[in-house]
């Protein structure tokens, strides 16, 4: 056996080794990366992390997400909020499940830094009554909002109105509650009267109403003012006259003799 023979022979076993660490650490990334309760597995057909956090009695969005994440699943825990930005570094992500959860509202920057990417959203089963009306402004997926408790007002119809795929959303949206009372428990699609428009009428006339008040209380106050003035002067003469004559002096008494 020759020297290179011999070299080989006792090299190869640990190129093979460091070979093998190679490849997991590339199929599996390190507990670091993976949030806790979270299972992060990598799937070569999506270039990208697979993240899991299935039934992990989350409160929160883990807030160390891998950037690389294609597909997140945060379903079946108790995520109260969506924090504006939650989802920023994810610029691969293309699926994003939150459903079952104990979401109550959106705001503007809910979903932002992942709007380009996003293929699917769903938000079903959760506490939502309330979105801001650009909360899916920019998105391009497909959102699933069915099985929420929803308001159905100016908001949330310019909010559907402005998703890329709002009739099918919007034909899953139940009004739980409305700004028109018909419409409780009725389709949102069902609400063909413009809420914003029916809010700003509503506004005006309070403003109307509140205004009449207003000039309803002055009039009121100038009657009262003039009332009270004229008694005053009433019982002022009253008091004059009732005042005794001044008596004459004695002199006056004898100059009338005369």
């Amino acid at each position: 056996m020759t020297l290179l023979d011999l070299w080989l022979s006792r090299s190869l076993p640990m190129v093979l080794l460091l070979q093998s660490l190679v490849l997991m650490a590339l199929c599996f990334p390190s507990a670091s990366m993976c949030p806790k309760g979270c299972l992060c597995q990598r799937d070569p057909h999506l270039h990208g992390l697979n993240v899991s956090c299935s039934q992990s009695r989350l409160k929160e969005i883990p807030p160390s997400l891998p950037s690389d994440t294609v597909l997140l699943r945060l379903d079946h825990n108790q995520i109260g909020a969506v924090p504006d930005q939650a989802f920023h570094g994810l610029r691969l992500l293309r699926e994003l499940n939150l459903s079952y959860n104990a979401v109550e509202t959106l705001g503007e920057g809910a979903f932002s830094g992942i709007e380009g990417t996003l293929q699917v959203l769903d938000l079903s089963h959760n506490r939502i009554t309330s979105v801001h009306k650009d909360a899916f402004a920019r998105l391009k997926a497909r959102v699933i909002v069915d099985d929420n408790p929803w308001h159905c007002d100016c908001a949330l119809q310019q909010a559907i109105g402005g998703m890329a795929h709002n009739h099918e959303a919007a034909a899953r949206v139940l009004c739980r509650s409305s700004e028109i009372r018909d419409q409780e428990g009725q389709p949102f699609l069902a609400v063909d009267t413009d809420l914003c428009n029916l809010a700003k009428r509503t506004t005006d006339y309070a403003m109307l109403v509140t205004m009449f008040g207003w000039f309803a209380m002055v009039i009121s106050y100038v009657v009262y003012y003039v009332r009270q003035n004229q008694e005053d002067a009433r019982r002022h003469l009253e008091y004059l006259k009732s005042l005794p004559s001044k008596p004459k002096k004695p002199d006056e008494v004898d100059d009338i003799s005369t």
